[in-house]
């Protein structure tokens, strides 16, 4: 979508192209500068809300303030054009993305996401002092540049517009995001720093734990009153050091959350210095440029203790000395895995049952196992009979003849290995072993089974990254007791196929449950050598 025209009027000395973004703040067009050929984005601000009485001019102080605004970690505004109903906002353009790509892409490490917040709280620190407040502070509003510098964009715009108001809603979001939203700004009260200290610990928590503090299936109202009156939940899988950081930039009363930016970062600092190491910072590649408050805290072993909370759920337990030790789990899930296998091999074969009518399949007598192409008639003697075929109790198909029986198409692309076939007459039913001449990998359930554990592995594996990466939780316990039947289960199939043995239930009930005891044990294992690194 290009620009409209009396946006190209405007701008005379840029050449405008076409729109990189768009929300309830405006909407932004890349643009070039036509005499120095510097790249710019162009935010042209919603024209209805500047058709408010007033707006126009807050806009016009509120821009020249921001384009004073000089620090290495906000997006800095170049020009601000006013015309008949359009108001552009010119600033440098950032190509390495957002905070929310990264997070949402290849995932963000634990120490890289408080170096993240660290430069966000510097940007907001500068903004602070010359007396602007972003109030909507989010993933999507930090940005990088190529060389991977973060910059904190679309400062003061929500100050501006939310500028005695309550609520403000615009194009269907309300102001300040409702994920991100401070108690004082979702209740309409009076704002200070600490509302942006409040959505910077949003931001922090989230990128550390995978997971933001409230609940976010109820709708954007719901959200603002859990901000309102209640507690964010504890956060999980996170070094206590940091944890109290967090929590402390989440409490809902301002006076027991950080004063200002600065505080919030000086404390931050410390914790990550106690957590990752010295020198954490330089190894994450991002550059954060510090105050000497900042600077001179990340000595301290313990960052500033928090008031006492006015609810327990903020409440952070000192952690012990005494690391876990991930043998016990990792034995659980060795042994597990080995009496799944084995259960698997151990199956048995019920072999030849005794005759009880005179029917014979393919020349072998009743009970006898008989070796069939089900691609064929399969010949039968004895007198008319419907043959069935089944897999642990599990029907697959039927057919019935005189003096032979033809399965439907499919069913050779079903069986693999061997199944009990069924012989029923007038005067009785036979069951037999019924060894399918197909090769086991190319029917459904060889090649299924082979999938169902490729499948089973690879989401595992996905899931023990998560966990890894610092943001597991009971969710990934949970997700791993499909995953371990499943993969169980698929071992059996396989077991049996590969091996021409009639699948036996109670051996695959038996494979499950170890399958989802290993599983589980992986999951365990993998958290506690996790915790144990990081603490």
């Amino acid at each position: 979508m290009t620009a409209p025209a009396n946006v190209v009027h405007a701008l005379p000395q840029y050449q405008v192209g076409s729109v990189i973004g768009a929300g309830g703040m405006g909407v932004v067009y890349a643009g070039v500068h036509r005499s120095l050929g510097r790249h710019v984005a162009i935010k042209q601000l919603p024209a209805e809300l500047l058709d408010k009485p007033g707006m126009g001019s807050r806009f016009d102080r509120e821009a020249k303030v921001l384009a004073s605004l000089d620090h290495p970690h906000i997006v800095p505004v170049y020009d601000y054009v006013q015309t008949g109903r359009d108001s552009l906002l010119v600033m440098e353009k950032l190509d390495g993305g957002t905070v929310f790509d990264r997070f949402h892409g290849g995932g963000v490490t634990p120490d890289a996401a408080c170096a993240i917040v660290l430069a966000t709280l510097a940007g907001l620190h500068a903004a602070h002092r010359a007396g602007v407040l972003h109030l909507d502070v989010k993933p999507k509003n930090l940005l990088f540049t190529r060389q991977g510098v973060l910059k904190v964009a679309d400062f003061g715009i929500a100050q501006v517009i939310s500028e005695g108001a309550t609520l403000v809603t615009h194009g269907g979001e309300v102001l300040g995001t409702p994920a991100y939203i401070s108690p004082e700004q979702a209740s309409g009260n009076p704002l200070t720093p600490a509302a942006d200290v409040y959505s910077a610990g949003t931001v922090l928590y989230e990128l550390l734990s995978g997971t933001l503090p409230f609940a976010t299936d109820r709708g954007a109202l719901s959200m603002m009153r859990q901000h309102i009156f209640g507690d964010p939940r504890p956060i999980s899988n996170v070094p206590a050091p940091l944890a109290r950081v967090v929590m402390r930039s989440l409490a809902r009363e301002t006076d027991q959350r950080y004063r200002d930016a600065e505080a919030f970062a000086a404390d931050l600092a410390a914790a990550a210095d106690a957590t990752f190491g010295h020198g954490w910072l330089q190894r994450t590649g991002i550059p954060v440029h510090l105050t000497p408050r900042v600077t001179g805290s990340a000595g301290r072993v313990r960052p500033t203790a928090a008031p006492e909370p006015t609810l327990t759920a903020t409440h952070i337990e000192e952690p012990t000395p005494e690391r876990k030790s991930a043998l016990l789990p990792a034995l659980v899930a060795a042994l597990s895995l080995l009496a799944m296998v084995a259960v698997a091999f151990l199956s048995p074969n019920p072999g030849p049952r005794s005759a009880v009518t005179q029917l014979s399949v393919t020349g072998v007598g009743p009970g006898q196992l008989s070796s069939v192409d089900l691609s064929l008639p399969i010949p039968i003697t004895g007198g008319p009979a419907t043959m069935s075929l089944s897999f642990a109790g599990f029907p697959i198909a039927s057919a019935s003849g005189q003096d032979s029986v033809q399965f439907p198409a499919l069913t050779r692309w079903l069986v693999g290995g061997t199944v009990t076939g069924k012989l029923t007459t007038v005067t009785g039913s036979q069951e037999f072993p019924a060894q399918a001449q197909q090769f086991p990998l190319a029917s459904a359930m060889g090649a299924g089974s082979l999938l169902a554990c490729l499948f089973a592995l690879a989401y595992l594996e996905s899931m023990l990254r998560t966990v890894r990466r610092g943001r597991g939780g009971v969710g990934t316990f949970v997700g791993a007791v499909p995953l371990g039947a499943l993969l169980g289960s698929g071992v059996w199939l396989l077991v049996a196929v590969l091996t021409e043995h009639e699948p036996s239930l109670p051996y695959g009930i038996g494979c499950a449950v170890t399958g989802v005891i290993a599983a589980m044990a992986a999951v365990w294992t993998t958290s506690v050598r996790t915790g144990a690194s990081r603490a």
